[in-house]
């Protein structure tokens, strides 16, 4: 069993804020003491269907909490989902149908149980009690904010000096993730940086209903590839956790080396002696730095994929890359047309993206190759004609046999 000093070290690892630290030392020791798990939660609103690497940031502390033993509270927002999370938005957000919150949890599910081990994850939807709440609960949690504190968050505080219009129901958006915290008796709640003020309300609301309140841990927003924003599916800076192991693989290994550390430190499951002394050896010249990243390209491939998976991609990009070869399993597609097809089209049914806006995006980033030519036309047709080598990307290859 972990000393309380080794459980702190670990959880205080990459946490920008921890809002209670003596008190999360308390609770781990009475939790030590009595055998009962802590409840730690982390609340996800299901308003789009692919989770990236900045996601998993939050995931790789979840699964710290999880190694020691505590109870993970895995909170789908399907509720929260459908008012939209106002934090950082210059305007109101579109709200989601109920069938899109119940598709895109779906695909969340899929997706976390790639880090959190979910024979010891509880998955809760809020909506199990929010839903049961009626308009004089409402109206009783409303009163507990007012709306002088409401604008002191930044972003409503700069719409309201804009003339941009702030809606009623986004005031409640953080009373209501408070609410969350107090209908599961939550321990510890984790968030990005940028939901402090939400996961400060859930503090608030617990010591207001006679509850011991919850310690808040936030963690940094990952970088994109680029380095520089924020890592985001529209700015096309990204690794997605369901995309191919080639993709991850080489998206990986495209970091700069400083970034390299930095996702070593957030996302890898290596101490972090193991990560000061691999800097070391690289800074001592004794080690390149594309080992490292391969290691971590690795690491990261396994994680998503299999370590079967992650070897094979690296053959793969040694191969393509080292060699100007091609891979050696290369998926081959049939294709019955007499038409010509958009390319962002054909993407599509080749299972290369996942929507033709996404096409259009790789195509705009110079990531789509026609039997080696780079294609630069996001209204190209394709002749359906012989056969071609499609690409997309750096090593997601498609032959396709035209009918």
């Amino acid at each position: 069993m972990a000393t309380i000093e080794e459980q702190i070290t670990l959880l205080e690892r990459g946490v920008v804020d921890c809002i209670g630290h003596d008190e999360l030392l308390k609770k781990l020791k009475k939790s030590q003491e009595s055998g009962v798990p802590l409840r730690i939660k982390a609340g996800f609103d299901p308003t789009a269907p692919d989770l990236h690497l900045g996601h998993t940031v939050l995931l790789q502390k979840l699964k710290h909490f999880q190694d020691l033993g505590h109870d993970v509270f895995f909170l789908i927002g399907d509720f929260t989902g459908m008012i939209g999370d106002p934090t950082g938005k210059s305007e109101t957000r579109k709200a989601l149908t109920r069938e899109d919150v119940a598709a895109n949890a779906e695909s969340y599910k899929e997706q976390v149980f790639k880090i959190l081990d979910p024979e010891k994850t509880k998955v809760v939807f809020n909506s199990e009690w929010l839903g049961k709440l009626d308009s004089f609960d409402m109206i009783r949690l409303a009163s507990e904010l007012t709306v002088a504190r409401m604008l002191e968050r930044e972003d409503f505080k700069v719409r309201f000096r804009e003339g941009n219009p702030i809606s009623i129901h986004e005031f409640m958006y953080p009373l209501i993730q408070g609410y969350d915290s107090v209908a599961l008796e939550a321990d510890v709640e984790l968030g990005g940086t940028d939901q402090l003020f939400n996961l400060l309300m859930g503090r608030d609301l617990q010591r207001s209903r006679g509850q011991e309140p919850q310690v808040v841990m936030t963690l940094p927003l990952l970088e994109g590839l680029d380095g520089v924003n924020k890592m985001s599916k529209s700015l096309g800076n990204y690794i997605g956790v369901s995309e191919p192991a080639n993709d991850i693989y080489g998206k990986v290994l495209s970091a700069s080396d400083e970034l390299m550390f930095r996702y070593f430190d957030l996302l890898s499951d290596l101490s972090q002696d193991e990560i000061a002394e691999l800097k070391a050896q690289m800074d001592s010249g004794s080690l390149h730095p594309k080992e490292i990243k391969k290691q971590l390209a690795r690491e990261l491939t396994a994680r998503f994929h299999s370590s079967e998976a992650a070897q094979q991609a690296e053959e793969n990009f040694e191969k393509v890359f080292r060699k100007g070869g091609l891979p050696d399993d290369i998926v081959e597609k049939r294709i019955h047309s007499n038409d010509d097809i958009w390319l962002p089209q054909l993407l599509v049914d080749l299972e290369m993206v996942k929507s033709t806006s996404d096409g259009r995006r790789m195509i705009k980033q110079n990531a789509v190759s026609l039997d080696g030519e780079k294609v630069t036309d996001m209204n190209k047709n394709v002749t359906p004609r012989g056969s071609i080598l499609v690409k997309v990307g750096k090593l997601r290859f498609c032959k396709v046999i035209f009918e």
